[in-house]
């Protein structure tokens, strides 16, 4: 079943229906290995927990590409085991983030892999308030506003 996005409706939201448009039509496959928490700092503020026990820091890999964030890890073991009851199997974990939302750091502390993230919202984006009589450059009044106005519909009659 296809279903199509009214991209003619949303302005500057093409990276929204191209990531609906591929979950869609990929076969979603829930993985939960390794698992893992988002918490919420606040502020704009997130960390990413990922337990990764047996794993080094040489074995984890992480990439962030057009706002998709991968881990992955992969570890090289030759040990013969008798009984194996840590998981160590290679992955690849991806997270989609949000505009704006950039990587700050990532630790590793008693196997579990840290990745902190923030919002940072641009100046221009943050919510600010017109004042009437704004053009865009510099504030004037809505009574010049009107004569330029006139004067421009006068000049072209």
């Amino acid at each position: 079943m296809t279903i199509h996005f009214p991209h003619h409706a949303f302005v500057g939201f093409d990276r929204l229906f191209n990531e609906l448009e591929r979950l869609q039509d990929s076969k979603l496959q829930t993985n939960n290995y390794p698992p893992h928490n988002i918490i919420d700092l606040g502020d704009n503020k997130f960390t990413i927990e990922i337990a990764v026990a047996g794993f080094a820091q040489d074995d984890l890999t992480l990439t962030l590409e057009d706002g998709v964030l991968t881990v992955s890890g992969e570890k090289d073991d030759k040990r013969s085991y008798a009984y194996k009851g840590i998981s160590a199997r290679k992955f690849s974990k991806v997270f989609n983030l949000a505009e704006h939302v950039h990587v700050t750091g990532a630790d590793l502390q008693n196997g579990i892999l840290i990745v902190d993230l923030e919002k940072v919202v641009p100046e221009e984006m943050k919510p600010r308030t017109i004042p009437i009589g704004y053009t865009g450059k510099t504030h004037t009044n809505a009574k010049e506003n009107r004569k330029l106005l006139k004067e421009s519909i006068t000049e072209t009659i």
